[in-house]
């Protein structure tokens, strides 16, 4: 029998977090669930900007933005402009496995912990620079919100209704991909670290990984030099892909997925005759004529309530799913039951709950503690990793 080390499989690696807002942060909070030791250095007074977001209705004086992207981590407090603050970032460079930042471009050498110095100070070390156009190219200086990403990736223009103005997802999809490209790179960098080096340098930019993660649906560009319009809530390639309102104004999200599923589809709608339907009986039928499908669909539709339809849907196996708000999606029976949502004690904000991380293992649980205040953990971390007892100067 293999013997595990650590319940959490990155115990012992030390992670020096120089980002913040999004993209970053997520990046870094993954390495933490699962166990690394997180050390986010932020500017004193000021902090991640995200801990001056304007607060939430009702959650004045809370950080409940940067929580939900900074758990298990420490806060240290360091100006890197200052020159005895940079000195000791330093010494903590080189007692750390990971550096992390997504400062714009040309920053880190600005503020002497580039990948260049970083380097030789630690050939052990796996530097990671997260930004919106990477660090070459044409575009490297441009600045880069997720948005900006949406749109120069083509995402906004295949999302809207197709009379609609091109509409950015309603969430950050490029910071939240380059983040978990940047974890899953690094976690691979770390098993080629040696003890007598391999430490790399990692340059991840959000347009980059946002086009990765959508390259499959560009098969159609890719191979023939077509760009597809805006489809709604439908989908390019199936028909009936669609979310359809019932007769209580409540929206159902459906899809028949292949042609195998078109019969029973057809049953659950009660309409056995569109099983032959000229104009319906295949796939490329129905792309053909995806109108009059959904026409037909969502008369139908109207006809009964969303419970109804439900029901019908589940009895003849076909993939749906009521429209819900965020509030329905936390509260969700099948969010509960693989218990996503965690509750962590906060020393500011009391008891807060996050959304935790998506993946179950067998024999490894996430590491879920905390938030850290800007700063609390500067005497405990420069002892932890530097052997500097609180208020001793560092030398």
């Amino acid at each position: 029998m293999v013997e595990r080390r650590s319940k959490f499989p990155l115990t012992g690696i030390r992670v020096l977090d120089l980002t913040q807002v999004v993209a970053g942060p997520y990046c870094t909070m993954m390495l933490a669930d699962m166990g690394a030791d997180v050390v986010k250095i932020e500017r004193p007074g000021h902090g991640d900007d995200l801990r001056r977001t304007v607060p939430y209705a009702g959650r004045e004086g809370h950080e409940d933005y940067f929580n939900a992207l900074n758990r298990s981590k420490r806060s240290v407090a360091l100006n890197l402009k200052d020159a005895d603050d940079q000195s000791v970032a330093l010494k903590l460079l080189e007692r750390a496995d990971v550096l992390v930042e997504n400062f714009s471009p040309g920053t880190a050498r600005r503020l002497g912990v580039d990948w260049e110095i970083a380097y030789k100070l630690n050939p052990r070390l796996v530097y990671c620079s997260l930004s919106g156009f990477g660090q070459t190219g044409p575009y490297r200086n441009r600045p880069a919100l997720d948005p900006i990403i949406q749109a120069v990736t083509g995402i906004m223009s295949v999302t809207g209704l197709p009379d609609g103005e091109p509409t950015m997802v309603g969430a950050p999809l490029a910071d939240v991909i380059a983040g978990m490209f940047a974890a899953y790179t690094i976690v691979n960098a770390l098993r080629l670290v040696t003890d007598a080096g391999g430490g790399q340098y990692i340059d991840l930019s959000m347009q980059d990984a946002l086009l990765a993660s959508v390259g499959t649906r560009m098969g159609e560009t890719l191979q023939a030099g077509i760009s597809p319009g805006r489809l709604g809530n439908e989908n390019p390639i199936r028909v009936p892909a669609n979310t359809y309102r019932a007769a209580d104004d409540l929206y159902i999200a459906m899809m028949v997925h292949n042609q195998e599923q078109w019969k029973p589809f057809c049953e659950a709608m009660g309409k056995e005759e569109w099983i032959e339907h000229p104009r319906f009986r295949t796939m490329p039928e129905r792309v053909q004529n995806r109108e009059e499908v959904n026409e037909a669909i969502e008369r139908r539709f109207a006809e009964h309530d969303s419970r109804y339809w439900m029901a019908r849907l589940e009895g003849y196996g076909i993939p749906y799913a009521l429209v819900n708000d965020y509030a329905q999606a936390l509260e969700d029976p099948q969010v509960a039951h693989r218990g996503l949502i965690h509750e962590l004690d906060h020393p500011r904000s009391g008891k807060i709950r996050v959304v935790g991380p998506p993946w179950k293992m067998s024999e490894t649980q996430a590491k879920l503690q905390q938030p850290p205040l800007l700063g609390q953990h500067n005497d405990e971390v420069l002892a932890e990793w530097l052997g500097i007892k609180a208020g001793a100067p560092v030398t």
